[in-house]
This record gives structure tokens, sequence and C-alpha cells, in this order.
């Protein structure tokens, strides 16, 4: 009996320290159906908390600011000009300095200038280019006249387009700052950026070609300028040449005579 007794000590022993060793599935109770796995507590408890995260940054990009309206800006508004005509002499300016018209701004800039005679084209027509006063002078006409029409359409694109885009350019602001939760979605506020940029975009494009005009417009400044330098230094050696072939000093008269050029 002692040693049935033994054994049977032994048995339970034995199976206590198989339960200890055990996988990490083992029943509880000793009921076989219901198994606990620390292993899968574990990766479910990792889970959980990947989702909490998850969630928290989620509810943190849909989260409305309350006071956009601190990044309220104001857009600066172009007038519209109106040019004074009293006998025909700026008709059209106005309309070229306000809209984006080629035929408006030519013919602004015609009835604003004086217009080159025939008598003038008979009188250049015998010169030679690159060796002519003249001719230089006709160049900056003909190429003023070509810039300035250009110019003034650019213009008048620059209001047309500000004029047209004023309502886009309200209604993306007003959806910028709008504290709900109808655009405050992290789609719909990187929608807004792209807008913001593709307008950001236009506008420099547009700003473009008015730096294009305003490089023009010096263009011809220089070349005046330029023309006027050389015309004064092609003219004082003339005058110095003649005077060094054809002495017009007294007779035994001094450098100071013969060295002078007025």
């Amino acid at each position: 009996m002692k040693f049935n007794l033994s054994r049977k000590r032994k048995w339970i022993i034995g199976g206590a320290l198989l339960m200890c060793t055990a996988t990490p599935s083992f029943a509880i109770f000793g009921l076989g159906d219901i198994v606990f796995d620390p292993t899968s507590y574990a990766s479910l408890v990792s889970q959980l908390t990947t989702l909490e995260s998850q969630y928290t940054s989620f509810k943190n990009n849909i989260r409305n600011f309350s006071l956009k309206s601190q990044w309220q800006t104001a857009l600066t508004s172009m007038k519209n000009v109106q040019v004074t005509n009293r006998h025909g002499e700026t008709n059209g300016m106005s309309a070229a300095l306000t809209q984006n018209s080629t035929t408006a701004a030519t013919m602004a800039w015609s009835n604003s200038s004086e217009a080159l005679s025939s008598n003038t084209n008979d009188y250049l027509a015998g010169e030679t280019a690159g060796n002519s006063g003249k001719l230089t002078q006709l160049a900056i006409v003909e190429t003023s006249d070509t810039i300035s029409p250009d110019c003034l359409n650019a213009v008048g694109s620059y209001r047309a387009a500000r004029a047209a885009s004023a309502s886009a350019t309200s209604s993306l602001q007003a959806n910028q700052l709008d504290g709900t939760t109808a655009t405050n979605s992290e789609v719909q506020q990187l929608n807004l950026v792209n807008a913001a940029q593709a307008q950001q975009l236009n506008e420099q494009q547009s700003q473009g070609a008015l730096h294009a005009c305003i490089a023009q417009q010096m263009m011809v400044q220089n070349m005046q300028q330029r023309n006027a330098a050389a015309h004064d230094l092609n003219l004082a050696a003339n005058v110095h040449a003649q005077r060094q072939a054809n002495p017009t000093g007294y007779v035994n008269s001094t450098n100071a005579y013969t060295d002078y050029v007025p």
C-alpha cells in the first residue's frame, strides 16, 4: 500500500512538473477545451496597441483648426485705369491697359505716337545700316513700336486675368479658412494645397510676362543711350579729323587754338 501511495505521489509530482514545463498552449483547470496561449496573447496586445496608435493619428489628422481666421490675408486689387482722351490721342489706351486685346494695344500705341512720313523713308533710303546714326534712330523707333504694344497688352492681360480669377481665389481662401469638418480631412486639405500651388504658378507666369516687358523697355532705353553716346564720340572724332586736315588757326598761333575742338 505504501508502495502504491508512493507511486501515486510520484505520478502527481511528475504531472505537476510536466504542466510547468509544457508548451505555451495548455488547458486551464484540467479542462481540455479551454487553452491559453501567452504568445498569441502578447501578439494580440501588440496589435491592439498599434491600432490605438493609428486611431489617435487618424483622429489628429481630421481634427479641425479652430482659429483659421488668424491666417487670413487680403488680396490687393488693381483698379481699372481711365486715360484722358481729349482729341483722340489716346483712343484705345484705357481698353489696352485693362483688357486682353492685342488690337486695342496696337491701336492705342499708334494713336499716341508720331508716325514716320514718306519723306523720312526717302531721306534714309541711301543710308548704310551699321554705319548711320540716322538708321540707329530709326531702329529705336521701330523696336519701340514693336515692344510697346506688346507690353500694353501684357498689362491689360494681367489685369483681366486677376479680375477673372478673383472669384476662384476668394473661394479657395474661404475653403482654406473653413474650420468645419466639410474641408478638414487630410485628402481635402491636400487638394486645397494643390489648388493654391496651381494658382501661384499661374500668378508667377503672368508676372513673368510683365518682367519680360520691363526688360524689353530697358533694352530700348539702352539702345537710345548707347547710340547717343556713340553719336557724340563720332561727332567729336570727325571734327577733330577735319581740323587736322584743314587747320583754321591763325599763323604762328599757339597749340591752344589748333587743339581746340568745340
